[in-house]
């Protein structure tokens, strides 16, 4: 975890190194099946390939996730001349937080959020959408702003961006197999009939890369869902105003499930990380969000509004 006034989170520092362990793990446990699978017939080199292509979407997710996220978003990265109030909230927080200052980005869209990424502290950036901006109140902003500053000092999105690796090599792997099924499998000829197991390649590889992709789907939600709940956390102690910020996520909420389907699909695609997910009521979708519920997260908020009323003695 990178060093700043923001509070620390040892709960949140153990789990991203549990949660890229294990999907380390998962990770070279997919490889190893794969070069059995496609070792009793003749193809190694696929599952050697599939590995190296695993590793590539890591190094390409790592080097460029600002970028990916902000074309994402429809963002731009705005000056201090083109939105100077905002500057100068963020460089405020950065001095407060002692943190160098990320880049800013702007997305112009009706959806109210904001995130934060980067592969390290001075890669970073926080975006902001339009609608957010016209929504909140300074105080209110001031701690949406902490909160996705807190994910830049904590490093939770590089290893977010990272961690999903396994994930997005299993859901190719899912895709292949797919093909494979309908125009003879893997392998030329080999692949056509079944292996030692008496069960087609094709078949082998989809349970494998579906087990793979479950695991790493769970353990990025659970991983994301905490992570959210430690933003809000950080974000509250450095501005002392948790009420600000359970206002805003209020606000948030209760403003995306006003906003049309098509505006909200425009964003989906970096819901995960914005400080609110980018789904309009109630449905699957939330079941498995990326986020802790709006419920959690203003008990918790008003938690920290408590501690920070008692008198000192």
């Amino acid at each position: 975890m990178a060093r700043s006034r923001f509070v620390g989170d040892p709960g949140l520092t153990a789990r991203m190194t549990l949660v890229m362990f294990l999907l380390g793990g998962v990770f070279v446990a997919l490889i190893a099946a794969l070069m059995a699978i496609f070792a009793s017939n003749g193809g190694v080199g696929i599952a050697m390939l599939i590995g190296l292509a695993g590793i590539g979407v890591a190094v390409y997710q790592w080097y460029s996730s600002d970028t990916v996220a902000m074309k994402a978003m429809r963002a731009r990265e705005v000056t201090p001349q083109q939105a100077p109030e905002l500057h100068a909230m963020i460089d405020r927080l950065c001095t407060m937080a002692d943190m160098p200052k990320p880049r800013v980005g702007i997305a112009d869209t009706p959806v109210p959020n904001a995130f934060a990424t980067g592969r390290s502290p001075e890669r970073a950036v926080v975006c902001v959408t339009t609608g957010i901006l016209g929504m909140l109140t300074a105080e209110e902003l001031e701690g949406v702003l902490a909160h996705e500053l807190s994910h830049v000092a904590h490093r939770d999105v590089l290893v977010m961006t990272v961690a999903s690796s396994a994930g997005i090599a299993a859901g190719m792997l899912t895709q292949g197999a797919q093909y494979g099924m309908f125009f003879g499998g893997f392998g030329g000829n080999r692949g056509r009939d079944n292996n030692n197991n008496g069960l087609p390649i094709w078949l082998l590889v989809l349970v494998v890369s579906l087990v793979v992709y479950a695991v790493s789907f769970v353990l990025l939600r659970l991983l994301s869902r905490y992570r959210e709940m430690s933003a809000d956390r950080a974000g509250a102690y450095l501005t002392m105003k948790p009420a600000a910020l359970a206002s805003a996520l209020q606000k948030i909420s209760g403003e995306i499930n006003t906003i049309p389907q098509k505006d909200l699909r425009q964003v989906s695609a970096a819901s995960a990380l914005c400080i609110a997910p980018a789904v309009a009521g109630v449905s699957l979708k939330t079941l498995t969000s990326t986020h802790p519920s709006l419920e959690q997260r203003l008990e918790q908020l008003a938690g920290i509004q408590a501690e920070l009323g008692r008198p000192t003695r």
